[in-house]
């Protein structure tokens, strides 16, 4: 006999490893412009490995609200969401709960646009991001064609994320 255990899962932030931030630039659906996409994905390189990372953000995106594989969330008409971009001296700064952030020096172009539009679309995968050595995420063709497939972004959460500054 098979028993299902009741117990709530513990959440437990290193299971994620290394989050790995990837800024780009998107035509918009109209063509006429380009959005500024945010990827977050975990590199896999917590102590539980690759499947202990991609529960973690799964348990991750449970506790923010969200879903993979839905419609984009307007985080602009939502502000109890628990996450947030803060764009700060050229920097992005993603901030979840548990007190996980993780930041990243965008284009000049992506901050431009994002500060005109106030938000960025943001995707958080399940997937595990390729890397070339510890805490270092792909790069090149590699890393886009990872941003760019159909796994990655249908197992992702997608977001319409308002970028936040400080304020005076």
């Amino acid at each position: 006999m098979t028993s299902v255990s009741s117990e709530p899962r513990l959440f437990r932030p290193a299971d994620l490893g290394t989050l790995g931030l990837i800024p780009w630039m998107a035509r918009n659906e109209e063509g006429d412009g380009k959005t500024p996409c945010l990827l977050a994905c975990s590199l896999g390189d917590g102590p539980g490995g690759p499947e202990a990372a991609s529960a973690a953000v799964t348990h991750l995106l449970e506790d923010i609200g969200l879903t993979t594989g839905a419609e984009p969330v307007n985080g602009t008409t939502r502000p109890s969401l628990k996450v947030s971009l803060l764009v700060i001296a050229g920097q992005i700064v993603l901030q979840l709960p548990h007190n996980i952030s993780s930041q990243v020096t965008p284009p000049a172009d992506w901050l431009k646009a994002v500060e005109e539009l106030g938000y960025a679309y943001f995707m958080f995968t399940t997937r595990i991001c390729p890397s070339t050595g510890p805490r270092r995420p792909a790069e090149g063709a590699e890393l886009a064609a990872f941003a760019g497939s159909p796994d990655t972004t249908n197992a992702a959460a997608h977001v319409y994320l308002p970028a936040r500054g400080l304020r005076a």
